[in-house]
């Protein structure tokens, strides 16, 4: 596992945030953190703690300037920041990870709950380790729970239509300890973060993690929503 997580509170979430779609803006315009900078009329220094530290409650004519030069309006911007905690099932199937990346940062995804049980991909920058370095780079946290990967012997019921079945079995699973110790890390997360959960296949009624999304919306009461 590449470390644990904590909740560093909703403040601090919404300051890295900000921070994210400020980053994503700026890049999709060509512009360097100099340019916008000095287009705003916004100390440079100023900028880049924004975008790497975060600033919990950064001024209201720095948040303006910044807007009007990246043509969004303040209430976009600001909107980014205000994502509420909550839940996001994902699937990497047919996706890029530039698109991958963008879509989390577009949601205002803090973090990435991988629950493969091998974290390993085909598909180039979708195994553990380039995953999680392309996540950082946008400041989102990822974490491997292998606890909550899917045995490889209960994988094709969910594949061939028999998901009752698969269902049924994963469940012993999620009932053993290790299970249970991730999952209650995974929903104390969630509830003060905003929490992708990540699988390889797009369409949730063919994967485990329906299973996973179930029991931590049973846990904390959150909604889970589809990432676009």
């Amino acid at each position: 596992m590449s470390g644990r997580l904590h909740a560093d509170g909703p403040e601090c979430a919404r300051a890295h945030r900000l921070g994210r779609r400020l980053r994503a803006l700026r890049e999709a315009r060509g512009l360097t953190r100099r340019e916008l900078a000095c287009a705003a009329g916004v100390p440079l220094r100023t900028l880049s703690r924004l975008e790497s530290e975060g600033v919990a409650q950064p001024g209201l004519f720095t948040v303006a300037a910044l807007a009007r030069v990246l043509e969004v309006t303040v209430d976009e911007l600001v909107a980014a920041a205000g994502a509420v905690p909550g839940l996001w099932s994902t699937g990497y199937e047919g996706r890029t990870i530039d698109s991958f990346v963008a879509a989390l940062v577009d949601a205002g995804v803090d973090a990435v709950a991988d629950v493969r049980l091998t974290p390993i991909s085909r598909k180039p920058g979708f195994s553990k380790s380039r995953l999680s370095a392309a996540l950082a780079e946008a400041d989102i946290s990822y974490l491997h729970l292998r606890s909550l990967g899917n045995p490889k012997d209960n994988r094709a019921p969910f594949w061939d239509g028999r998901v009752g079945e698969g269902l049924a079995a994963f469940a012993d699973v999620l009932a053993a300890e290790p299970a249970r110790r991730e999952l209650a890390e995974l929903a104390e997360l969630a509830v003060e973060r905003s929490v992708a959960v990540l699988c390889f296949e797009q369409d949730e009624s063919r994967c485990h993690r329906q299973a996973v999304l179930a029991e931590l919306h049973q846990r904390t009461a959150l909604p889970v929503a589809a990432l676009a």
